[in-house]
């Protein structure tokens, strides 16, 4: 099933299948190593829903909500 990672629920994992956006938000997530292929995992959302905690490739990364609008993943059961 497909869905963007900012509709992803706490503890939620998923594998990135493409960044819909292109320009510098695409670049952003690609140098910060959201690319095809990476399994993120949704680790908490802060109080105000902005911004988001991911665990990605080993560390914990914060990504904007309208950054994460962009992501479009494979959630894995």
């Amino acid at each position: 099933m497909e869905k963007v990672l900012k509709d992803f629920s706490p503890g939620e994992t998923g594998v990135v299948l493409k960044i819909s956006n292109v320009g510098k938000i695409k670049r952003r997530l690609y140098d910060m190593g959201v690319t095809p292929g990476a399994e993120i995992k949704l680790v908490k959302v802060a109080p105000l829903g902005d911004p988001l905690c991911v665990l990605l490739r080993g560390y914990e990364l914060s990504v904007r909500k309208d950054e994460a609008a962009e992501v479009v993943m494979e959630v894995k059961k």
